[in-house]
């Protein structure tokens, strides 16, 4: 996929390749694929002048965009491995990462340098934070230099040939996932298994050349450059985007469930497909998209140890109506089974080769409990999130799915400790914007009734935590919320009778 997009941007140097906003939503045009195509070569040139090439890891911790592109291009073509570095992970973590990861080169743009310099009380306030990234290794600025930053990559104009492209199997991809300082994770993606990954996102996005596809992620980029449609990077300000969407009309477009709540909130409109993922799309929410615009509104589900792994439309998505979450049929190449503890196992062309440090493994323990319907992948909920009350085994994932009624955001349960290793079952939702308390919890009292003995002990009206980069529901900090609340409601209680 890679060596097909170098040579589509070098067919069409002209067309737009990667496109901005203005405030007012008017586009912009950030790069041609030309602009693309000489950026990365003149990035292949200067990183082999610095000795990158088989066999080396280079840091990146540049902003999506142009340069980052450009950037994984040269990389593929010297044969070398990217270890990707997130500012939001706190600095203890990425020094315990990047020591795993051994980088021969960190490339920061000087956004990043600034999070870990001359900016950091600004950037804690953002909740970035990044070591001084001299402590990871030799350091080089990507992009405009700003007072403080490393010495620049050197990608003016290159004076002697290019070295030929590395044709053959490797490391591509560094990712870090879970883990703790002492023991850090991270999933390693070969050439052969990322470009499987973005051959299956192809035929599921199908892009279409000379139409914009609007969406930031690698996995969006690549592909849809490679169709020869361009990419608009989504505007972070719900007004912005929201006319982003308008002006564009994209013919697709993957936003997060977050972004896409907040859009909706602030009235945006959809076009063509819609597609979400990095965490769970309700069918609720996926009704909305449409409801918005959208002629097809899909849930992806993804791992960062396979990508992607199962899709759902909304259609189907609704028309389900067993317990659990449908998130859809394997895509093509995936094989699904789950083992004797109803872990779903994962394999496929696409599937991480190993994680660093560890021995290949050909199937992926998701973390997820799970059955298969009729082929169809059904979630019922992260094994480790399993709530143990009256010696009996609940499993979120299994009921959470059903309390997604109109007017209900994102719906949790979770557990309170009780004593004596038993805990409370608290189911904490949060409602849409507008929605009427009282007419609420009438909705969800059908939905309550139907879960049997995993009924709540309580049910809480509340805004749910969210963390990571995708925004995911935390768990852990809702399940600190409904144990503060309930003590509260405790409290009040007790002085009432008092």
């Amino acid at each position: 996929m890679l060596d097909t997009l170098a040579h589509t941007l070098r067919r069409h140097p002209e067309r737009p390749g990667v496109l901005g906003t203005t405030r007012t939503g008017a586009v912009r045009t950030k790069a041609t694929f030309g602009d693309l195509a000489d950026l990365a070569d003149h990035c292949t040139a200067a990183l082999h002048g610095r000795g990158i090439g088989r066999g080396s890891t280079v840091g990146v911790a540049v902003r999506p965009g142009p340069r980052a592109l450009a950037v994984m291009l040269a990389v593929h073509r010297l044969g070398a491995r990217a270890a990707v570095l997130d500012p939001g992970a706190g600095p203890d973590v990425l020094r315990a990462r990047l020591a795993l990861a051994r980088p021969d080169l960190v490339l920061a743009d000087a956004t990043a340098q600034a999070v870990a310099g001359w900016a950091r009380p600004l950037a804690r306030r953002a909740r970035l934070a990044l070591p001084d990234l001299a402590e990871l290794g030799p350091v080089a600025t990507l992009g405009p230099r700003l007072p403080g930053c490393a010495p620049a990559l050197e990608t003016g104009p290159r004076t002697g040939p290019l070295p030929p492209p590395v044709d053959e199997d490797g490391d591509a991809v560094i990712v870090f996932t879970s883990g703790t300082t002492a023991r850090p994770r991270a999933v390693v993606h070969t050439r052969s298994s990322l470009a499987a990954g973005m051959t299956t996102v192809a035929g599921l996005v199908r892009p279409r050349a000379g139409r914009p596809v609007l969406g930031g992620t690698f996995f969006v980029l690549l592909p849809s450059l490679a169709s020869g449609a361009p990419v608009a990077l989504p505007a972070r300000s719900v007004p912005v985007l929201r006319r982003q969407l308008s002006r564009l009309a994209p013919q697709a477009t993957y936003l997060t469930p977050p972004q896409i709540r907040r859009l909706l909130a602030g009235g945006g409109r959809f076009t063509g497909r819609v597609w979400t993922g990095s965490a769970p799309a309700s069918s609720d929410l996926l009704t909305r998209v449409k409801h918005a615009g959208a002629d097809e509104a899909w849930g992806v589900y993804a791992l960062t140890e396979l990508f992607p792994a199962a899709a759902v439309e909304q259609a189907d998505k609704s028309a389900f109506t067993g317990d659990g979450d449908l998130v859809g049929t394997p895509l093509p190449g995936v094989t699904a089974k789950t083992d004797a503890s109803g872990e779903l196992l994962l394999s496929g062309p696409a599937a991480r080769d190993r994680y660093l440090g560890e021995d290949p493994d050909p199937w992926v323990a998701t973390g997820d409990r799970a059955r298969l319907d009729h082929g169809r992948i059904v979630l019922e909920g992260r094994r480790k999130d399993m709530i143990l009350r009256h010696a009996e085994n609940i499993y979120p994932g299994l009921y959470e799915p059903g309390l997604h009624v109109p007017g209900v955001e994102l719906a949790l349960l979770v557990g309170v400790p009780a004593g004596d290793g038993d805990e409370r079952l608290v189911a904490v939702v949060q409602p849409s914007a507008g929605a009427e308390r009282q007419a609420l919890r009438a909705a969800l009292a059908g939905p309550l009734e139907r879960m049997g003995t995993a009924r709540p002990d309580a049910v809480l009206l509340a805004d749910i935590p969210l963390s990571g980069r995708s925004l995911k529901p935390d768990r852990a900090a809702t399940a600190r919320l409904a144990a503060r609340r309930l003590a509260e409601r405790t409290e009040r209680t007790e002085r009432t009778r008092g």
